[in-house]
């Protein structure tokens, strides 16, 4: 029996399992059921497993001096669902709007071939079930301080994204950068309240940020190699509260997105002196917060050539295209400072639909077969890597 068959023998089950965290949802760092059912499946297969990062999973199969990594992402996002599927979230404004809940069955679906498999491993598989993915500052560097990656370290890491602009049986892969570093930016511009009708009297905040909003674009115009991509953002204004009254406070808040950490820490720089600068040319005083999130997600060229090539061993060769990079981010990216990684994007639109609704949509709703794809090439890249 191939994988693929055995995977399409246990499929049932995997849906079961699917559904089950589809309709029991738990947001970033609050996923004690969510662990819980994980580690009651691992423990019915046989497999080792302890608990790690509070809500985080690490499990070992196989033996020996070599070892690799696979992993998936467990959270739900806070969003209330409109799918009005049967098997929908039963917790209000939670949902699994980001496909982590296949991504945890398909590595669950891989962890039970390869532990009916160990006999053919030659190493040990390390399977990371990872909380907050959603939520800086990403539970990817929590495992990683907490030795998920020790005891034995893996040599390579892969792990996957349930992708919706991909048609189901699609598989895509991009050497180098892949997704951005993310940045929340927090913006608190002060400045001294007046009635509308004598502005002389007051320090305009309101005049000081929408300026601000204006300049700081030159960091991506003026500031940035036209060749290196950049992004930023602002997103929310919130100030004043009538129509004759100069507020004293402006707050703003928005992203800011690199492929370069070297010019992500230059935008830091230029980001909190413009502020600064520019709101004291109102006679306001502008403060800048930056929670700094994500690093940028690069993939090593030798780990996405092998997990091509696993690929191209389990679907047609049409089927397998090239990721374009994407300013989305996702904190794998953490894993891939740490040693050679691949992280591929897994098509999961369904045939019949030529546009789906994207991720962290209230109505996403991936193809479910599309686990059978993902789960096999979780547990062929195992088995192969070892006998490579």
């Amino acid at each position: 029996m191939t994988i693929r068959e055995h995977i399409d023998s246990i499929y049932p089950w995997m849906v079961d399992l699917r559904r089950h965290f589809h309709r029991n949802p738990e947001l970033s760092f609050q996923e004690f059921e969510t662990a819980e059912r994980i580690s009651s499946t691992l423990g019915s297969l046989g497999i080792e497993h302890t608990p790690i990062a509070t809500t985080g999973v690490v499990a070992h199969i196989g033996s020996g001096d070599r070892c690799i990594a696979l992993r998936a992402d467990i959270d739900a996002l806070p969003i209330d669902e409109e799918t009005g599927l049967d098997y929908a979230s039963t917790r209000p404004g939670v949902m699994h709007a980001c496909g982590h809940d296949t991504h945890t069955t398909m590595l669950l679906a891989a962890a039970r071939i390869l532990k009916e498999r160990e006999h053919e491993l030659g190493g040990v598989v390390k399977l990371l079930f990872q909380p907050g993915e959603e939520k800086v500052p990403g539970g990817a560097s929590i495992m990683i301080s907490e030795g998920a990656l020790q005891n034995p370290t893996p040599e390579m890491i892969f792990g996957q994204h349930v992708d919706p602009d991909s048609s189901f049986g699609k598989v895509s892969f991009v050497s180098g950068p892949m997704l951005a570093s993310a940045d929340e930016l927090y913006w608190t511009i002060r400045g001294f309240g007046a009635h509308a009708a004598q502005p002389h009297l007051g320090r305009d905040p309101i005049m000081a940020a929408t300026g601000l909003v204006h300049h700081l674009q030159t960091l991506i115009t003026k500031r940035r190699n036209p060749l290196h991509p950049g992004v930023l953002t602002i997103t929310a204004i919130h100030g004043g509260s009538a129509t004759n009254i100069i507020p004293d406070i402006v707050e703003m808040k928005g992203t800011l997105r690199s492929f370069s950490n070297e010019w992500r820490e230059q935008a830091w720089e230029f980001l909190t002196e413009q502020t600064q600068a520019y709101c004291k040319l109102h006679g306001c005083d502008g403060v800048l917060d930056i929670s700094k999130g994500y690093p940028p997600l690069t993939n090593n060229e030798s780990a996405v050539g092998f997990a091509r090539r696993v690929a191209a061993s389990v679907i047609a060769s049409e089927d397998i295209l090239d990721f374009e990079p994407k300013m989305w981010a996702e904190d794998f990216a953490y894993y891939s400072q740490q040693m050679p990684a691949c992280f591929w994007m897994l098509g999961g639109r369904p045939m019949e639909l030529d546009k789906m609704p994207g991720l962290h949509n209230p109505r996403f709703a991936p193809e479910e077969q599309s686990m059978k794809i993902g789960a096999t090439l979780l547990a062929e890249t195992a088995l192969q890597y070892f006998k490579a």
